[in-house]
């Protein structure tokens, strides 16, 4: 039996109309199609997928010759581009909210920390992919050494960038956090991570649509609901173009 996925649902779309993020998020009947008709299907989806599943990994001559950008290519943000001229050797990333030991961690130390390497394919909900390899370390291992709370249910990743005025970010719950593929990602394609794609620091949660992919991460909350936070849907997306939550594939 052949089920129809999230990922060739939200990829294919009817007729070409995924053309672009901000198409879609000003379509009417693009939001109709690709994300109201998941409401219907979400929970069965999730009772009938392994969450705990590998995405699948390829090798080094599978990479993409060509890797796009997409969303903010450079922040605005006056603090992150002091961050950037100086190679992000003041970058800190905080981790707290509800853990038992919050945490500020450089760039230094998460290089230091046991690194995860994972070649995979990147699906954007604008209708193209693209193969890369993400080095980086485990999200777990990060939220083992903040300790998190029993009453912790979510993680919201807060990023340096904006988009149409407002501040970007996303959130995951503890499935996908301790998936070990989850990562945190500081180079790509052995070098270290451009700009582009999120320097210093960018979330690799392999098993969801590009979007929940959160660049430019300054800071890691782990909270009990995500319901007051910024638009209450769990992502900028989210709140600005009714995408759905889970995007899992």
């Amino acid at each position: 039996m052949s089920l129809i996925t999230r990922r060739s649902l939200l990829i294919a779309g009817a007729g070409g109309l995924v053309a672009g993020c901000d198409r879609i998020g000003n379509s009417a009947a693009g939001r109709d199609l690709l994300f109201k008709a998941e409401a219907v299907h979400k929970s069965l989806q999730r009772a009938i997928t392994d969450r705990n599943a590998l995405a699948r990994e390829f090798s080094e001559a599978d990479l993409s010759p060509r890797f796009r950008a997409n969303g903010s290519l450079f922040p605005a943000d006056p603090a992150y581009r002091a961050l950037m001229r100086g190679n992000f050797a003041d970058w800190r990333l905080r981790v707290d909210g509800l853990v038992t030991r919050p945490l500020s961690l450089s760039l230094a130390d998460i290089r230091s920390l046991p690194q995860r390497v994972q070649i995979t394919r990147h699906d954007c909900v604008e209708g193209w992919s693209a193969i890369g390899k993400w080095h980086g370390p485990k999200l777990s291992t990060v939220l083992d050494l903040a300790g998190l709370k029993d009453s912790a249910r979510f993680l919201v990743f807060h990023c340096a960038d904006t988009l149409y005025g407002r501040p970007y970010y996303e959130s995951i719950d503890l499935i996908d956090a301790f998936h070990p593929q989850t990562i945190l990602a500081w180079a790509m394609n052995n070098r270290t991570l451009p700009v582009e794609h999120g320097a210093p620091l960018r979330l690799r949660v392999e098993r969801q649509l590009g979007y929940k992919h959160a660049k430019y991460v300054m800071r890691i909350e782990a909270v009990a609901s995500i319901d007051a936070v910024h638009g209450g849907k769990g992502g900028l997306w989210e709140d600005i173009a009714d995408y759905e939550w889970y995007a899992g594939i």
